[in-house]
């Protein structure tokens, strides 16, 4: 039973780190992943109980962890909806403002109303059912290939968030159950990660694979010695299960986030040293986007559609090297032909710079004729759209951005952004100015 506990403790919590690992910036990641780790604190809850914690506030504990997952998830849900669904924000607002403080609410006064969980797990079920049908008929609609992705995804959410109130651990064999929830956790994993790197341009399993295994290799490393004392009873159960769980969790977040745990022990070490710093970092980004890099892409065999969507990602990381790296577009032969012109090493870097340079060339054919450095007509949008943000590096939306040393066509760029032009219509601009560049790199 505790080789059962501690893998599906393992699995979930792995899962999480590697969701929040992939990009802790994007909420849909952070959401799924919050519900992953969540879940993982469920089943440690569930393994201390087993072998003899006796607390009053265990169940009350357990009740709020296995209904975080159904929270976070609904909101994931939300941002599984197409990016241009007018939809999206104003659901994304509303679960922030109102379904999340309701349903803390309901968390905190749950032990004033007889079977005060299920008034919580309910209205979830609810939202997680209008949610996936939403999903499934906004992504119908589109005849998105995602669909079936998107509606296996959303059928997880109803299983993994309230399945485990409406059918209580107890009422199942045990073994039953916590297969279930492994087998569920590693496909809602999966089925997320896979819709964040179809999205990215990115390759998914030669990444998370090494990821899995080195997450199982040290769990394995460190825990197999505490498994094999408590398997002869070299020290209190109770004890034993507690050190294993705090072992694998740690041994697991170690190897899952090394590359962030390794850029917080440079900042401390290496404080005076900004450039090693950087260096450092940017070598690590470059060896851990490799995995992530897809197959060299046959310009015939992509479609026009295909194509703009991978220059829309390249251009959103346009002032990321490493990022950049990912994108199979830096295998398109004109890249290569440039590599060749200037006999510059062929690496993941160099690739990168010189598909940053075809894009840059690319937005500079989009600017009017002309001496003006800026405009507010027509004819200006699509080249404000991408130089400013991208180019220059505008962020006109963000309240924390710092916007210091703009020059003068910058700073007017700046106000005419804020003021005249709202954040959803620069975004149909972006996305409209990708598929020109995306037709002019065709051609060329």
């Amino acid at each position: 039973m505790l080789f059962l506990y501690t893998t599906a403790f393992s699995v979930a919590w792995w899962l999480g780190l590697y969701l929040l690992g992939r990009n802790l910036r994007k909420p849909l990641l952070r959401r799924a992943a919050y519900g992953l780790l969540a879940y993982a604190g469920a089943i440690v809850v569930v393994g201390l109980r087993e072998f003899g914690l006796a607390h009053a506030g265990l169940t009350a504990l357990y009740e709020v962890l296995v209904l975080l997952p159904a929270l976070c998830w609904v909101g994931a849900l939300v941002l599984l909806l197409p990016e241009d669904d007018p939809r999206r924000p104003r659901l994304d607002g509303l679960w922030r403002w109102v379904v999340v403080p309701l349903t803390l609410a309901g968390l905190l006064l749950r032990p004033l109303l007889p079977n005060g969980a299920m008034w919580v797990a309910l209205p979830l079920l609810l939202l997680l059912l209008a949610g996936a049908v939403l999903v499934a008929l906004s992504v119908r609609q589109q005849r998105n290939r995602r669909t079936w992705g998107l509606l296996a995804v959303s059928l997880l959410f109803f299983g993994l968030g309230l399945g485990p109130l409406i059918f209580p651990l107890a009422w199942l064999a045990p073994l039953l159950a916590l297969l279930g929830i492994g087998l569920d956790l590693v496909l809602l994993g999966l089925a997320i990660a896979l819709l964040d790197a179809f999205d990215e341009g990115e390759s998914l399993r030669l990444e998370i694979s090494r990821s899995a295994v080195g997450a199982g290799v040290a769990a394995l490393l460190f825990g197999a010695p505490i498994g094999l004392a408590f398997a002869l009873q070299a020290g209190p159960p109770l004890t034993l299960a507690a050190l294993l769980f705090a072992t694998v969790a740690l041994a697991v977040a170690a190897q899952t986030l090394a590359d962030p745990l390794a850029s917080l022990l440079d900042r401390m070490v290496f404080a005076r040293q900004p450039r090693l710093q950087e260096q450092r970092t940017a070598l690590r980004e470059v060896a851990s986007a490799l995995p992530r890099t897809e197959e060299s892409p046959d310009p015939n065999q992509l479609d026009e559609a295909e194509f703009a969507r991978l220059v829309r990602r390249a251009l959103s990381h346009y002032g990321d090297l490493p990022r950049l790296a990912t994108n199979p577009l830096t295998h398109l032969p004109a890249v290569s032909m440039r590599l060749a012109a200037r006999h510059a090493p062929d690496d993941a870097l160099e690739r990168a710079a010189e598909l940053k340079g075809l894009l840059a060339e690319g937005i500079a054919r989009l600017k009017p004729r002309g001496n003006d450095d800026f405009g507010t007509s027509d004819e200006w949008r699509f080249y404000n759209a991408l130089y400013f943000p991208y180019v220059v590096g505008l962020k006109p939306y963000s309240q924390r951005a710092s916007h210091n040393g703009l020059d003068g066509a910058a700073v007017a760029a700046l106000r005419w952004l804020r003021d005249s032009v709202p954040e959803r219509t620069l975004y149909n601009w972006q996305n409209s100015a990708a598929r020109l560049i995306a037709r002019d790199l065709m051609t060329r």
